[in-house]
């Protein structure tokens, strides 16, 4: 392992014992600009050496090897994929070719990090401490509406025997119901998607929706307890200086990533 310039400063959370739950800030890397400090995304147009530098001092901090975190290209769909040890025994073409177009990851393997990108979208870690198996879901808005938490919950239940009442979960930092101005077009999707409207949105001159809430509710109706349910409380825009925000660094930006490890 290459011996890390910087070191990563991290939000942890605390989900349950012997279990590490975290997202990544802009702070502690070697990108430089709108890209910077700390991203480890490698569709970012970022310097391939800084990403490799971030990483390696990422798996330092989570006293892993670099190459058990993954790290999946997401497309905004409601596909998942399982990780097993027989993943990291592939070539790296084979294992970048099977995280294509994937969105959630799920696994039961210990000391391997799981976990997804987002800049404004809404990281949700699933941790299931009866099967000891955990989940990292992107829910954008397209993935919301799409209902990626329960295809996800459903794919934990059908591989591990989840029980949605005994999960616990982390909704990460995220863009708020206050700066998520949305055209009609979304609003209607969430509206013939039939979330509760008047929960999730409020009309200030256009119309905002609530992402995070909009997740939470998710997980309610699936039967996860609300005493179970972790909101960081973090807004991407508003805290762009810690958290990288698409709508505010627009055009080229990186991404935090929110991961979990089951020790």
């Amino acid at each position: 392992m290459n011996i890390p310039m910087s070191k990563p400063i991290l939000h942890y959370y605390n989900i349950a014992d012997g279990i590490t739950a975290f997202t990544t800030t802009r702070h502690g890397g070697e990108s430089k600009g709108s890209l910077g400090e700390l991203n480890i995304n490698t569709h970012r147009g970022d310097d391939p050496a800084a990403v490799e530098t971030n990483l390696n001092a990422l798996a330092n901090e989570l006293n892993i090897p670099a190459n058990r975190i993954v790290r999946q290209h997401q497309v905004h769909e409601t596909e998942n994929r399982q990780i097993t040890e027989a993943f990291f025994s592939l070539p790296i073409d084979k294992q970048k070719e099977m995280l294509e177009g994937s969105d959630a990851l799920i696994t039961n393997l210990k000391n391997a990090c799981i976990g997804v990108f987002t800049a404004d979208c809404v990281p949700v870690l699933l941790y299931d401490p009866i099967h000891q198996c955990t989940a990292a879901i992107h829910a954008g808005w397209k993935g919301t509406v799409k209902r990626i938490v329960r295809a996800t919950v459903q794919k934990l239940t059908h591989v591990y025997g989840t029980k949605p009442e005994d999960l616990k979960a982390v909704i990460g930092p995220c863009i708020s119901l206050r700066n998520f101005e949305v055209g009609q077009e979304v609003y209607d999707s969430f509206m013939e998607a039939q979330f509760e409207m008047e929960k999730i949105a409020q009309r200030y001159e256009k119309w905002h929706i609530n992402l995070p809430l909009a997740n939470e509710l998710e997980l309610l109706a699936l039967g996860v307890k609300k005493e179970n349910i972790h909101q960081s409380g973090i807004c991407t825009f508003d805290q762009h200086k810690d958290y990288f925000s698409a709508r505010r660094l627009k055009d080229t930006f990186g991404t935090i990533y929110t991961g979990i490890i089951i020790r």
